[in-house]
């Protein structure tokens, strides 16, 4: 049975693929359970009437489950974990917050104005944290399984690479190095490949966001 699903649209070529980090964790689930799927692009700039009546939040991405759209990353996963559950992509419950905090101290930083407000050391703090993790634990998040962490947390580092080369001309230090080759390792899947945005839709996503 074909999954329907709504996920962002590029800015400014509402043809292609967008940069919602969230949607790609959707796309990626599927992929790696190899769940056929229909994926409706939505243009966020200019909301269509079709998608606000499914929508009222107009919030992407967005699943049909059962006849009904249901929203929310997490909620969205978690219903195709028990509806498809082989092969399982369920995260011990010790992994499953590892890496939650490199999102929002990534848009804190990119925000910032203020080089000395402590947004930088913050996020390399994360990012610290997560080698750290992988050294002990790695490859994936959970050890030799790949789970459902990764499959959230490699989106959100896609574009934390993108977006602080472009907007700070920063990069994660080359000493860590056990993040570096866990974001080779995820960014190389076939899975990954199909469901990223490219790098200019991705700039031009976080331009829009950090200019509003």
């Amino acid at each position: 049975m074909t999954v329907e699903v709504c996920v962002k649209a590029a800015t400014g070529a509402p043809d292609h693929l967008g940069d919602c980090p969230f949607s790609q964790r959707v796309l990626l689930t599927l992929e790696e359970k190899k769940i056929p799927y229909q994926r409706n692009l939505v243009n966020t700039t200019v909301k269509p009437q079709w998608f606000l009546e499914i929508s009222p939040e107009g919030k992407v991405p967005l699943a049909k489950h059962d006849g009904k759209w249901v929203s929310d990353s997490d909620v969205i996963v978690q219903i195709l974990e028990e509806k498809y559950p082989e092969p399982s992509l369920k995260p011990p419950p010790e992994v499953a917050s590892v890496g939650s905090k490199i999102f929002p101290s990534l848009v804190k930083f990119l925000k910032s104005k203020d080089p000395n407000d402590g947004s930088e050391q913050a996020l390399l703090e994360e990012l610290k944290a997560l080698d750290d993790h992988l050294r002990q634990h790695g490859p994936f998040i959970a050890g030799e399984e790949l789970t459902a962490v990764d499959l959230s947390l490699t989106p959100k580092l896609y574009h934390l690479e993108i977006t602080t080369g472009h907007f700070k001309s920063w990069a994660i230090p080359e000493n860590l190095t056990h993040l570096h080759n866990y974001m080779k390792l995820m960014f190389s899947r076939e899975s990954f490949q199909k469901t990223r945005a490219p790098k200019e839709y991705v700039i031009a996503g976080w331009e829009q966001k950090l200019n509003a």
